[in-house]
């Protein structure tokens, strides 16, 4: 997948060609060219990228039929060359398209958690679904926002570079400190600001817990800010209706369990985090972007002592 995306972010001066090109270009006309790549790359890939995110769809969602599953990685293919249209080509376009081509649902929850969270800010809590970049774009538009990004990739960067100049703040979790990272996080949720955290980062070094009923490593930052700040979580996730339209839902705040506290807390919130996820991505399976790889994050070992007293990191 990533060096898929290398192909296209590679040469900045030839993407900014392209982008100042297809300004004049109808949508519907992108839209028709973005449906026909998306079905020669399904066809081209069929036996490398497509083949393992079949596999991982089946490994995953055991009981979907055959017929469902490849017309999930259609749709996932299809929702990975438009995302990637909407990034690198059409983000001077995003404030006249955010009007007509947002369907948002939920924002009342947003105002309860400010109201909730007694002059600090709030956690907005996301899996990488739909077009992630534009979601979090739609947020900072709102509200003072910022999130932690894995921008050390070079296939990466260009992306995000595309929404930092469009005044998206973000900390690179490759590139800041954890502990820095944590206290910048912690700073600007007290002085009221939203914190925009996608939660299905994988990393060794993050604490173990369970996804989809398996072993792996996911991390804990918003749990621990959460209970330290005493400041609600939103889950939202949002995905793709029909090109380049969006459907975005903030759902009700997540109630922490004032009984609970340290490293069993956090645990526990992770889990229920992790929950809302798996609830998501089995309700817009084609809208996940990590189909293609998540099979490299489960753990084989059993969990142990040891194990359970892992520190966190942020993420």
């Amino acid at each position: 997948m990533y060096d898929w995306i290398a192909k296209l972010t590679s040469d900045e001066q030839k993407l900014a060609s392209i982008e100042h090109r297809l300004r004049i270009i109808p949508l519907w006309v992108l839209h028709a060219v973005c449906a026909f790549i998306s079905f020669a790359g399904h066809a081209a890939l069929r036996n490398s990228l497509v083949r393992r995110v079949e596999h991982n769809i089946a490994d995953l969602l055991d009981d979907m039929p055959k017929r469902a599953i490849r017309a999930t990685s259609k749709n996932y293919m299809e929702n990975v060359v438009f995302t990637l249209v909407e990034i690198l080509f059409l983000s001077k376009r995003q404030l006249k398209l955010q009007t007509h081509h947002l369907d948002v649902q939920g924002e009342g929850n947003l105002r309860e958690a400010q109201s909730r969270s007694n002059g600090k800010g709030f956690i907005v809590y996301t899996p990488h679904m739909g077009n992630f970049f534009y979601y979090y774009w739609y947020l900072t538009r709102k509200y003072d926002c910022l999130t932690v990004a894995s921008a050390g990739s070079q296939e990466l960067r260009p992306l995000y570079l595309k929404f930092a100049a469009m005044g998206c703040k973000g900390l690179d979790y490759d590139s800041v400190p954890p502990l820095e990272l944590y206290r910048t996080l912690k700073k600007h949720l007290q002085n009221g600001g939203v914190v925009f955290l996608l939660g299905d980062f994988w990393r060794a070094s993050f604490p173990l817990s369970r996804f989809f009923g398996r072993l792996t490593r996911t991390p804990e930052g918003a749990a621990m800010l959460a209970h330290d700040l005493r400041i609600p979580i939103i889950p939202f996730y949002g995905h793709r209706t029909r090109g380049f339209n969006h459907k975005l839902i903030f759902g009700s705040p997540l109630e922490l369990q004032d009984e609970l506290s340290g490293r069993i807390a956090r645990a526990e919130v992770n889990l229920q985090l992790n929950g809302f996820m798996e609830r998501v991505i089995r309700e817009q399976p084609g809208s996940w972007f990590y189909w293609f790889n998540v099979h490299e994050r489960w753990e084989e070992t059993s969990v142990t002592n040891a194990d359970q007293t892992t520190s966190s990191e942020v993420g």
